[in-house]
């Protein structure tokens, strides 16, 4: 349990880097750390990291959606929801949300770009996480009773809104 944590905190850990440091500063995220900071400052972590640490543009793009992909299926695997007295194994709600929204992008129904690359991580990622830690049946709903463990979990899947842009 606590290497499944310590590689969950890693993985988002390593997401926020890359959407600080390497995407717009349009982000809610980004837009939040500037706001708390300085520009000045966040251009200089920008920059050093930039400078210091080249990623390729393919990585900056897709990787953090795969690893936030990996990270809410896995902090999911323990619960389930409750519809209309059916259990619903909440972890594959991370891997239908992500495809969906890449279908929307292509679709044109919502902001963003389709991306081949994106879809590749979000299967790549999605199928270590369904491998490694979704072999057991989820035991507690995510509601009821509320746990540290389902905040955890919800508070992953909120993270999707901080990678949104200002309009």
């Amino acid at each position: 349990m606590k290497k499944r944590h310590s590689l969950i905190v890693i993985f988002l850990l390593i997401s926020l880097c890359i959407y600080l440091f390497y995407r717009t500063e349009k982000t809610i995220i980004n837009e939040l750390f500037i706001a708390l900071f300085s520009l000045e400052t966040y251009v200089g972590f920008k920059t050093f990291f930039n400078n210091t640490f080249p990623i390729h543009k393919q990585l900056v793009y897709s990787l953090p959606g795969g690893l936030w992909l990996f990270c809410v299926t896995v902090l999911s695997s323990d619960f389930y929801i409750e519809i209309r007295q059916r259990k619903l194994a909440l972890f594959i709600i991370p891997f239908v949300f992500a495809l969906g929204l890449e279908l929307l992008q292509l679709l044109h129904i919502t902001n963003g770009r389709f991306d081949f690359w994106d879809v590749a991580s979000y299967l790549l990622f999605g199928m270590l996480a369904f491998t490694f830690f979704s072999k057991e049946t989820p035991k507690q709903n995510i509601v009821r009773p509320f746990t540290l463990n389902s905040f955890s979990c919800m508070i992953c899947f909120l993270i999707v809104y901080l990678a949104d842009l200002w309009k």
